[in-house]
């Protein structure tokens, strides 16, 4: 197992990034190829004393930082760090790439070089957050803003994939962030890809709200990668401020510091499972082969756990199971853009009958006149 990873990329490059790499050679069996300037990370492995480690360098002149436009900077740079990493996946030199670096680069360079799996329209992050009951699958993470149905279909299919695979969840419950749990809440886009979900053979729960998917109900959520994006985002500064407001509160007073020094293994295993070093990277999923993004800001052990996750989607051979999961669903993914049409106008034609139905159902049945003031507001 060899993995390629980018040792130019993030905010801490390259020091945190072969402390990283290092400590993955020493723990998981694998062979690393630092990809970036020779010099620097020969300098980073003589500090370290890593020379004996299954680590090899593989030269990058050139590297894209994080305000650089990735398109342009990928055409430009045709040696930078992050596009030799992922040529190394495409030849069959690396099983997997890792980059903390800029994240549209390791978007475009996987899309362009690696190319998407047949059948997938768009590649997408998975994203890893903690639940009630272990941790859940979300995606897109951001890498479609704007999204199709049978696009979210697509990543349905590629997020059951990779919780079956990877954390050998036997039937992972699917579900669709929406506003609603009904089967007729959400926009024009969320209910065409709910029917599409309904009619395939993956366990698909329907809808899911925002404040249930901490709960755990789903093993995997779907939405696009504007909703997931600022949905992640949020996550990170709700984390944060619950942290410090915490912090706050155990470091009062004398007795508040007692207390927080008395409960400080429960306190340290909860910061573990809301602490994102202990995920590494998020994975693009749909492209052939194995694609890592790390954060900018990886620590060593992010770097670490990153490569473990690259090895993991490596081992169990997500891209092949991937193009098996699409097969089985093609009657469904084959529909033409016609027969498509026809088929919403006739759901949105059940849906309009049955919503006319509940209210002429509601305003039959017998209750009490409210206040205005005890009426909710929809």
């Amino acid at each position: 197992m060899k993995i390629a990873v980018d040792g130019m990329g993030g905010d801490y490059a390259p020091q945190a990034i072969v402390e990283g790499a290092v400590l993955a050679a020493q723990e998981l069996n694998v062979d690393i190829i630092l990809v970036g300037h020779e010099a620097r990370l020969e300098r980073e492995l003589d500090r370290l004393q890593a020379h004996k480690l299954p680590i090899s360098i593989c030269h990058a002149s050139e590297v894209v930082y994080m305000d650089e436009a990735p398109g342009m900077a990928l055409r430009r740079k045709r040696f930078s760090s992050i596009r030799v990493a992922t040529e190394l996946v495409r030849s069959g030199g690396a099983q997997a790439v890792v980059s903390a670096g800029n994240t549209g680069a390791a978007l475009a360079a996987s899309t362009m070089i690696l190319k998407p799996i047949k059948g997938i329209d768009r590649p997408a992050i998975a994203t890893l957050l903690p639940t009630q009951k272990g941790s859940a699958i979300l995606l897109d993470g951001g890498a479609n803003v704007d999204c199709k149905a049978s696009q979210l279909f697509q990543f349905g299919i590629m997020g059951h994939v990779f919780a079956k695979s990877v954390f050998h969840k036997p039937s992972p419950a699917v579900g669709l962030l929406a506003i609603g749990e009904e089967d007729s809440k959400g926009n024009e886009v969320t209910k065409e890809a709910f029917m599409l979900f309904k009619h395939s053979d993956l366990n698909f729960l329907g809808n899911v709200e925002g404040k249930h998917f901490f709960q755990g109900m789903a093993d995997v959520v779907v939405c696009d990668g504007f909703i997931g994006n600022v949905t992640l985002k949020m996550c990170e500064g709700l984390a944060d401020m619950y942290g410090q407001a915490l912090k706050t509160s155990l470091t009062a007073s004398p007795w508040r510091r007692l207390a927080a020094w008395l409960l400080r293994s429960a306190l340290t295993e909860i910061r573990q499972r809301v602490d994102a070093s202990e995920y590494g990277g998020m994975p693009l999923i749909g492209v052939n082969g194995t694609c890592i993004i790390a954060h900018g800001s990886s620590t060593p052990k992010a770097i670490k756990n990153a490569i473990h996750m690259a090895k993991r989607l490596a081992e169990e051979q997500v891209t092949e199971r991937i193009q098996e999961d699409l097969e089985r669903n093609s009657d469904i993914l084959d529909v033409d853009d016609n027969r498509r049409s026809k088929l919403w106008r006739q759901i949105r034609s059940h849906m309009s009958f049955r919503g006319e139905r509940e209210v002429d159902d509601a305003a039959s049945e017998p209750h009490d006149e409210l206040p205005s003031s005890h009426i909710p507001l929809l």
